[in-house]
Order: C-alpha cells, then structure tokens, then sequence
C-alpha cells in the first residue's frame, strides 16, 4: 500500500499548553482513514496543520510526496476540505455556489454533473438556505469534489443529521472512495467509524493512544476478557427504523 500522508512526531503548543503532544501515524492511498477523539483531544488541531489551515510548532507532515514546510500552496491543490454550513451564502442557488467555487479555484466544473454525484440535481435552482440538513451535507461535500482532490477531509459530516439522511451520507462517502479518492473523517459516532473506516487513529489528551482497523481494536477487546452485560441483539432501532421509514433519499 502506497503512504499518501505521513506525519511523524507532529507537536502543536499553544503557549504552556500542549494540543498535540509529538504524534506520527500514516493514511494509506485509498482509504477512509477515521481520526477519533473526545472534544479537545486534538484531532481538528492535526487535521488543520495537515490542510495547511493551521501552523505546526513541531513535527514533519509529507502529503503525498509534499513537504507541509516547503510546498503548502502544492497541498492545496490536491485536497478538498468540507465547509461548515455556515461558509456558504445563503441566498445564493446551489449552481451558483458551484460557479463561485471553481472560480476561486480556477475550475472548469458542470454544475448539473457534481449535482448529480450528491442527489441534488433536482434543487439545483434552489437556494442554499431552503435546503434540509442533509441535503446542505451533501451539498458541502459536493463542494470539496470541485478541485478533483486526491484527498478529502471530512469534519463530523453526519452531525445533526436523522437515520436515512446520514446513512445516504455514508453511501456517499463510500462512492467518493470508490472513484479514487482518500478520505479522512472524525466523527463522535462509533457505529459510523466501525462501518466506514478501514483504520482508526483514537486519539486522548493530544497522543494517539490506539491505531488499527475497527475489527481488529474490538477483537483484541474481546480478547482480553471484556464482555457486554447483556446479550447484544442481531439488529439495532436504527436498523428498524430505516426499515420501516425506507433509506431513500427525502425532502425534509
């Protein structure tokens, strides 16, 4: 497997407080590659120094052949990271959004084909602010796609959303990896990372305290005698819920 982000012994302080605390770990080319951490923990810090967003106080962190230190501008090009919600104009449509994105990215992208990639075609004169929170979500992740990134960082994309709209998001995600891409998420949602990612990295108090495949960290789990106090049953509520409501996409 070819390494497409290396990070080795990275430190960010803040004054007398240490965010992250000399981490190293490797995201491989093609895969979704989960960072996992309660608030404060310093996964977005990394994140941040890895999109060149945020400066580092120590460390290395080569992407994709790139040195962070020596070509910040040449990583920019070649990963899309998802806008908070609150980064687009509302009252602007879907398809003008799009042009005003690959303008500032110096793109030439069809509004109706990144639409479509997301489920969205059909709101394309839509405004922004009139859309559900799903379908802003898609919308959001749509908007990393408009530089045809290698790789793609997502922030907690399934926050907020109901059963189907974020099981239509993992769909998603599992669709952008299929094309090519590398994708790096957080989430706070374990059953998403356990579906999704083919490693995690926990991270707690700025170190990495584990890194392994979902499988593989709850089989060793198992393995040392852990054992849940009631039987586990072969489906969840979320399971019968989507049942029951169906998983196709909605206009909420």
């Amino acid at each position: 497997m070819n390494t497409i982000i290396s990070v080795k012994n990275l430190k960010k302080n803040y004054g007398n407080f240490a965010a992250v605390k000399g981490i190293s770990f490797d995201v491989y080319e093609g895969e979704i590659f989960g960072l996992l951490g309660p608030n404060g923990a310093g996964k977005s810090t990394t994140l941040e120094i890895i999109e060149t967003l945020r400066d580092k106080t120590s460390g290395e962190v080569i992407v994709d052949g790139l040195d962070l230190d020596k070509s910040p501008n040449e990583i920019k090009k070649i990963i899309g990271v998802q806008l908070q919600t609150s980064g687009f104009y509302p009252g602007l449509t879907l398809i003008e959004l799009i042009e005003l994105f690959s303008g500032l990215y110096n793109q030439q992208v069809n509004p109706m084909e990144l639409l479509k990639l997301v489920n969205l075609e059909d709101k394309a004169k839509n405004k922004y602010k009139e859309m559900s929170g799903g379908q802003k979500q898609r919308f959001s992740i749509a908007t990393t796609l408009i530089n045809k990134p290698k790789i793609i960082f997502l922030d907690e994309p399934t926050t907020g959303l109901d059963p189907q709209a974020r099981r239509n998001l993992w769909d998603l995600i599992e669709d952008i990896r299929a094309k090519g891409a590398t994708v790096i998420i957080t989430t706070h949602y374990m059953d998403e990372a356990e579906q999704l990612c083919d490693r995690i990295a926990i991270i707690d108090e700025g170190k990495i305290i584990s890194l392994d495949s979902p499988d593989k960290m709850i089989d060793d789990l198992v393995a040392s005698g852990f054992e849940k106090p009631k039987q586990i049953k072969a489906a969840n509520l979320e399971d019968v819920f989507i049942r029951l409501t169906g998983k196709e996409m909605r206009d909420e």
